[in-house]
């Protein structure tokens, strides 16, 4: 059937047990197949890797919700897609290859979180829409709007509170909101908002409820950490408006909450994929340039490059280059200074960042410490295996000088050391 459609059976294979759709199996790889052709072209560098996204968007919108999608999904595109497209460890394109499907995963990774949060903010939209309606609703037809409003209010899956805007104290809670709070909802009624929150969770939600009690604002919405009584700690999405009557007067506020801990976790989790080497834990290409952009006053630069590397992929295989790879970033961290990050490139290639360096002398000592510590032998498999390194250093200002100059002069210098190794 071919290689698109070998790995639409693949992905929506690993995709059972997740939160499922309506879709069956047939349906499911009916969906995939024209992704999975599109996500192949851009592995193998013919097409633009934006239709990650898109397959990101279409499983979301196939009520694709629970992190275990995600995760499972991100597996196929690192594993499943490079076998399709470059089978062989060995062939020179196998890195490339593994390059770009990190490149794509990140993209479906990032488009994923943004619609699961897009979802969730619309489930919540609808929620508050549906619980303003009933409220306005209370003076001109008390006995029918307050029936559809106890119904959404006791049924919500979100937390649902009012206010007494006179008193500032809790009228009523949901069980969802005491759920999200930890505090039985039968003991909030007629106590303070401060005085159930408690001290430890007075912070800048409480300052913009107090603001909706004095009339300076009519609403607002934020994120906020809190600590529930016996000590866990969850992640609100809080939103709290002030409800008028048909006058225009202030009757009550209403607040609705929801617990994006998971959701939170989750986008944490994506993003530090996105930003780190799958293979060494390192940071990525990505946020090494994006820690270089965000750096002020003098920095160094160390660009290595693994001397013996090759020979080793060629004589023991690549798991015992993977092996060396992750020892190397081992010793970095531990070689490193506080002021300095390393990052892997790709291959056997890394570079150190040294902010804040003072000078040249600095700069010698990280990289002589980074030869020192690449020095010793490394244990691959009961092996001894030796490994050298060739170091290029800059020197810059980043006020004053572009990335592209500054990766210039790196990657000349250590070309220049490598071929001056070489030469003794």
């Amino acid at each position: 059937m071919g290689a698109a459609h070998d790995l639409a059976v693949r992905w929506a294979s690993m995709l059972d047990g997740a939160v499922a759709p309506t879709l069956n199996r047939d349906q499911v790889e009916a969906l995939l197949t024209p992704y999975a052709e599109g996500l192949i072209a851009a592995v193998r560098g013919t097409a633009a890797s934006d239709v990650a996204r898109a397959a990101a968007a279409a499983l979301v919108a196939a009520n694709y919700r629970d992190p275990l999608a995600v995760h499972r999904s991100v597996l196929v595109l690192c594993k499943d897609l490079v076998a399709a497209v470059c089978p062989d460890p060995d062939c020179p394109e196998f890195g490339p290859v593994r390059d770009r499907a990190i490149d794509v995963a990140a993209e479906f990774a990032a488009e994923f979180t943004a619609g699961l949060r897009g979802a969730a903010l619309a489930e919540q939209e609808a929620t508050m829409a549906a619980a303003f309606i009933a409220a306005r609703e209370a003076e001109a037809r008390r006995q029918l709007s307050e029936a559809r409003f106890q119904a959404i209010f006791a049924g919500a899956s979100v937390g649902i509170g009012t206010i007494d805007i006179t008193t500032g104290r809790v009228v009523d809670v949901n069980n969802a909101m005491a759920e999200v709070l930890g505090v039985p909802a039968e003991s909030m009624p007629g106590r303070s908002v401060a005085d159930i929150l408690g001290p430890v969770n007075i912070g800048n939600a409480f300052e913009q409820f107090q603001q909706l009690l004095s009339g300076a604002v009519d609403s607002f919405r934020t994120e906020t950490v809190h600590t529930r009584p016996n000590g866990t700690v969850t992640i609100i999405d809080l939103s709290m408006s002030v409800v008028r009557d048909s006058d225009g007067n202030p009757r009550f506020l209403i607040g609705v909450t929801v617990d994006v801990t998971e959701r939170k976790q989750l986008a944490d989790q994506l993003w530090y994929d996105a930003h780190h080497d799958s293979l060494t834990g390192l940071p990525n290409r990505l946020l090494f340039f994006d820690r270089l952009a965000a750096a002020n006053g003098q920095v160094g630069v160390c660009y290595l490059d693994l001397d013996g590397f090759k020979e080793i992929n060629d004589r023991r295989g690549h798991t015992a280059g993977d092996r060396v790879l992750c020892d190397v970033a081992l010793r970095l961290r531990a070689a490193l200074p506080d002021n300095a990050v390393a990052a892997r490139l790709g291959g056997d290639e890394f570079i150190v960042l040294v902010e804040d360096c003072t000078g040249r002398t600095e700069l010698t000592a990280v990289s002589d410490r980074i030869l020192a510590a690449l020095r010793e032998p490394f244990d691959v498999a009961g092996l001894s295996v030796t490994v050298g390194a060739s170091i290029g250093t800059a020197l810059v200002d980043t006020h004053s000088t572009a990335i592209d100059e500054l990766m210039h002069a790196v990657d000349t210098a250590m070309y220049r050391d490598k071929a001056a190794r070489q030469g003794r």
